[in-house]
């Protein structure tokens, strides 16, 4: 499967090296969140990564609801802990909780399958920045701070109408902001088309902090700095 070089595997652990979880941020789901750069000290494996691999070991369901509950850095060694057919977690040596899962319905393995909503789902969720999120805080005339941005993936829902499906695209369908003085939420809702038809839907919600008042400028200078670095890194690779 496409995943397998962006993470490791020993006695049904996971692992994620820095340089596993920058390359799938950019190379797959088109993310360049300064937090997933390999020498950034507050780096984390993005959410996408944990959401990809989950699927890949326990199967798509018609619905699903993935809890983030913490920021996984690298070399920590994460398992599914399945607390009955419904209930998962991904958790830590420690038992520490970073993923929880919810879901319900009929179940597939089929790995063609996972991998067409993976891939369109994480390539979708990469363009929240700035494609969705600029003029979401331009409406609300808010922003995030440019020197240190920060978003961090809450939570995720899908809900399949059935999964007798093979090549299922995402498209948007809505999107929200809600602020409270310095933090704020952004609730976005998608679907999943096949031929046309619409076969299932979600919703993926974030949570920004350390909001400030929107200033054009400043956003303008965010959106050429992710613009530069989405530059580079396809010079870098191209070398």
């Amino acid at each position: 499967m496409f995943l397998e070089s962006y993470y490791s595997e020993q006695n049904g652990e996971f692992s994620f090296t820095r340089e596993q979880a920058s390359h799938f941020a950019k190379k797959v789901a088109g993310d360049f969140n300064p937090i997933h750069d390999e020498d950034n000290k507050r780096f984390c494996v993005p959410g996408d990564l944990l959401f990809s691999v989950v699927l890949s070991k326990v199967g798509l369901s018609q619905k699903m609801r993935f809890e983030f509950a913490g920021m996984i850095n690298d070399g920590i060694a994460i398992s599914v802990d399945q607390k009955s057919n419904d209930d998962l977690s991904m958790i830590d040596g420690s038992g520490k909780e970073y993923l929880h899962i919810i879901r319900e319905g009929d179940t597939t393995l089929n790995q063609d399958l996972i991998e067409q909503v993976t891939k369109s789902y994480v390539q979708f969720s990469g363009m929240n920045f700035p494609h969705i999120m600029v003029p979401l805080m331009e409406s609300k005339q808010i922003m995030i701070n440019p020197t240190r941005p920060l978003v961090i993936y809450e939570s995720m829902e899908l809900d399949f109408e059935r999964l007798d499906i093979s090549s299922p695209t995402v498209e948007l369908t809505g999107s929200d902001i809600d602020v409270d003085g310095k933090r704020g939420s952004v609730t976005l809702k998608f679907c999943f088309k096949e031929n046309g038809e619409v076969v299932g839907t979600g919703r993926k919600r974030m949570v920004m902090s350390g909001l400030k008042p929107y200033c054009q400028n400043d956003i303008d200078d965010l959106v050429n700095r992710f613009n530069q670095r989405k530059d580079d890194f396809t010079a870098l690779l191209a070398a």
